[in-house]
């Protein structure tokens, strides 16, 4: 923090990321030469005309995978716009929803009144009903249906149903809500697309690689399976991403995530190994397995999988079974997702206590 913004200032810079305004710097008496000289002396970075952040809050920003907040509230305050409000892509963010590479590059806003654009944003004209804005924290943006419904309509397929996934699983829409939106946009541009994709999302799935896959198993037209699924035998359980019973067939989609860092408080040791035995003992029961991952998805090693996916299905599962099959009727959040407030931790706040994380976790393939 420079010792040049006064306390009232820094208060409310450390609830948005540490953006501070000639506005609230005039107010408190500092001079446009006193700003100038702060940005001179590099100890604040000017983000855009009359908005600044600290060089110390700017490293904290960026070591916590926070500046695409930092940016689109940089944005807000610039614009100075009550009615705009942070939509689509921005919004995701915010909302710690999985996002495409690159999603982010530009802050997106939605205005009621006006679209214009700028240098790294973009603020479409839509209409806004009262239900579909909130506030988190220091940021004003859409409600996460609008959101997600919004994600659809522009989005690749896939990418808008995982979206809608990733926010049934996490209980931040319901189904009504999502139906109630997409009601009010009915002549919108696009929703055609998000009503599809609504239609195809299950709450149950629980990366963007499950939805992948079950968007992909159902296209090539092989017999559906359950998501999540727990297989028993002997007391010990293993959860499966897919299951076929008639074949008694597992799927498993294989991300990175959970054998990088682990899943459900286990280390990414300890998972390997308690799938390993499991597997092991399942296979030995008569349970088959196909282990899926991102590669498999490409035309050629697909058509390859599919073909050998088509001859297990054709083959019935044993007859006397040692393990049995429980659906779950929700997935379960693999790590912990932190939707952002804008709240800035420095590491002055270990002092008498450890502050919480700051960081958002935006979904992982």
């Amino acid at each position: 923090m420079s010792t040049l913004i006064p306390t009232a200032v820094d208060g409310g810079a450390r609830s948005r990321l540490g953006v501070i305004t000639t506005a609230d710097l005039h107010a408190t008496g500092v001079t446009a030469k006193e700003v100038r000289t702060a940005v001179r002396s590099r100890a604040w970075v000017r983000l855009r005309t009359g908005v600044f952040v600290s060089v110390i809050d700017l490293a904290e920003v960026e070591s916590t995978d926070r500046r695409h907040g930092l940016d689109a509230l940089a944005v807000l305050a610039s614009l100075d716009r009550p009615t705009a409000v942070l939509a689509g892509e921005s919004a995701a963010w915010v909302w710690g929803l999985p996002q495409p590479v690159g999603a982010t590059a530009t802050v997106q806003l939605v205005d009621p009144h006006r679209y214009r654009s700028g240098r790294g944003w973009r603020m479409t004209r839509a209409a806004l009903p009262p239900g579909d804005v909130v506030r988190r924290g220091a940021y004003p943006l859409t409600s996460p249906a609008r959101t997600v419904v919004d994600l659809a309509r522009t989005r690749q397929e896939v990418d808008g149903v995982a979206a809608i996934d990733a926010a049934l699983l996490r209980g931040l829409v319901t189904p009504a809500e999502l139906a109630a939106v997409l009601a009010a946009q009915v002549n919108v541009p696009g929703i055609p697309r998000a009503v599809r994709a609504v239609a195809l999302a299950d709450g149950r799935a629980e990366s963007w690689l499950e939805t992948r896959t079950r968007l992909e198993w159902d296209a090539a037209g092989l017999r559906p399976f359950v998501p999540q699924v727990e297989l028993w035998q002997d007391g010990e359980y293993v959860v499966v991403d897919g299951w076929d019973d008639q074949a008694a067939l597992a799927v498993m989609a294989d991300g990175r995530l959970k054998y990088r860092d682990g899943a459900f408080g286990r280390t990414a040791e300890q998972e390997v190994w308690r799938e390993k035995r499991a597997e092991d003992r399942l296979r030995a029961a008569g349970v088959r397995f196909v282990r899926l991952a991102l590669p498999d998805f490409a035309p050629r090693p697909w058509r390859d999988h599919t073909t050998r996916i088509r001859a297990v299905q054709a083959v019935p599962g044993p007859a006397v079974r040692t393990f049995r099959a429980v659906p779950r009727s929700s997935g379960r959040v693999r790590v912990p997702v932190t939707v952002d407030d804008g709240w800035l931790f420095r590491a002055d706040d270990r002092v008498g206590g450890s502050p919480r994380a700051g960081s958002t976790h935006r979904g992982a393939r």
